[in-house]
């Protein structure tokens, strides 16, 4: 037997002696003593003569005198089980699961490779539920054994992504996507999310899309958040068509976008009126207050606006500040932290007032609001938290504060809004969900 079986006793079956009389009396015998009566059984003599510990059966039939026919035999022995425990190949499929669900995504790669039945439980769906590859610089095949395993949450951001090998044409149950910042074909973005329709939080941060990833996108109706912070390639139209079919986005993050003055429009436009967190910033002479007043009639919910826009030049010029002092950038410092804007103005104000759920409002380096009329946001009697970074002075800061003190100045330089993870959190988490198995390198 293999080793991997446990050793099992087999039961014996023995065969005991017959002890037939002859025809008439028994005769005596010399070797049996204790003057056995020829009318009477030899009971003393099959003892003798039977194994040890084996029971004699004798037929309950007839008279005494008549043949009678002794079978002797032993009873079969229990099976036992190995010493050392049950066979794994015993246990049934849902044992085995609940026993890989607490291993770890290393773990359960190795089982994979123990056999064929190990392999097909080690990527059943209910183990990768949720799957975190940070940190895994190259992604190819897995990640499509991954999605087609029926991964619900999957984080990959700052990946490099070949082509995922999908085995069949059926749609991917995943339900959380981040691929921020990944280096990805288009065509290979397209086959991903043309698989995708039940899409709940997507975050495509930084990637080049198309006008066929849109309208992938515009079948997934359960969007709640979507993050296409700094995307390109796509037109106004296939833009308002996605944002016609997806009615449920709550948070949406359009800011630093390849956008023109029609790419805004089409978002002001038909923006649902569902949402209620907006970055819609870095479009300096694209975003008019005509495109905000349609916003804040659209969207009557807003609790979170940033109208925060960018000037390339002093952008620029702080990036190489930074470099040259040792700060290593990532997209989100680039993103949020030097913009302005010519085009809002305090003529703003009035409209926005009219947003009586708006909490958060971020107007930073918006330099046509004079520091002055700052004061005006005491009528903003719902409003917690104001970004004016670079429109006042460190020094005016602490004056501001005294005349608003209902409002809290200046406490959140980068944008939140529909992102995966906070820049300020240092955990790994996606919008607030953490992730079961996890890549360690």
């Amino acid at each position: 037997m293999s080793k991997d079986r446990p050793l099992q006793e087999l039961s014996e079956n023995l065969e005991g002696s017959l002890c037939r009389p002859q025809r008439g009396k028994w005769k005596r015998r010399s070797s049996c003593s204790g003057g056995l009566d020829t009318e009477n059984t030899p009971n003393e003599l099959i003892q003798q003569w039977s194994p040890p510990h084996k029971k004699i059966l004798t037929s309950a039939k007839g008279k005494e005198n008549e043949e009678n026919a002794f079978v002797l035999a032993r009873r079969p022995r229990k099976r036992r089980e190995s010493a050392a425990g049950l066979c794994w190949d015993s246990l049934p499929d849902e044992l085995l699961l609940g026993i890989l669900s607490r291993l770890s995504l290393q773990d359960l790669l190795r089982t994979s490779r123990v056999c064929k039945r190990w392999h097909c439980l080690a990527f059943d769906e209910s183990l990768w539920h949720s799957v975190d590859l940070v940190g895994k610089a190259q992604l190819d095949a897995e990640l499509g054994q991954v999605l087609s395993s029926g991964a619900l949450r999957l984080r990959c951001p700052h990946t490099c992504i070949g082509q995922p090998s999908f085995k069949s044409a059926r749609k991917l149950r995943v339900q959380h996507l981040d691929l921020s910042n990944c280096t990805v074909e288009t065509s290979v973005l397209e086959d991903i999310l043309s698989r995708c329709r039940h899409l709940q939080n997507l975050s495509l941060e930084g990637l080049v899309l198309s006008d066929s990833i849109i309208h992938s996108l515009a079948e997934n109706t359960e969007i709640v958040r979507l993050n296409l912070c700094g995307c390109s390639g796509f037109s106004p139209e296939s833009l308002a068509e996605m944002l016609k079919s997806c009615t449920r986005i709550e948070e949406m993050n359009v800011s630093w976008c390849d956008f023109s003055n029609l790419h805004v429009q089409a978002i002001a436009a038909n923006i649902p009126s569902s949402v209620s967190h907006l970055n819609i910033s870095g479009y300096r002479q694209n975003l008019t207050m005509e495109d905000v007043k349609a916003v804040v009639k659209r969207c009557p919910n807003l609790t979170n606006l940033d109208l925060r826009q960018v000037h390339n030049l002093e952008r620029r010029l702080w990036i190489k500040c930074l470099i040259a002092n040792g700060l290593r950038l990532t997209f989100d410092y680039v993103l949020y932290l030097y913009s302005d804007s010519v085009l809002v103005t305090t003529d703003s104000f009035p409209v926005l007032q009219q947003l009586s759920s708006l909490r958060h409002l971020a107007v930073s380096r918006c330099y046509q609001i004079h520091p002055a009329s700052l004061i005006d946001f005491e009528k903003f009697l719902n409003l917690q938290t104001l970004e004016v970074f670079g429109l006042i002075q460190d020094s005016y800061l602490p004056i501001l504060c005294k005349g608003l003190p209902h409002i809290q100045i200046n406490t959140q330089p980068f944008s939140t809004v529909a992102r995966p993870t906070s820049a300020s959190r240092k955990d790994r988490t996606l919008w607030g969900m953490h992730c079961r198995l996890v890549y360690k390198h």
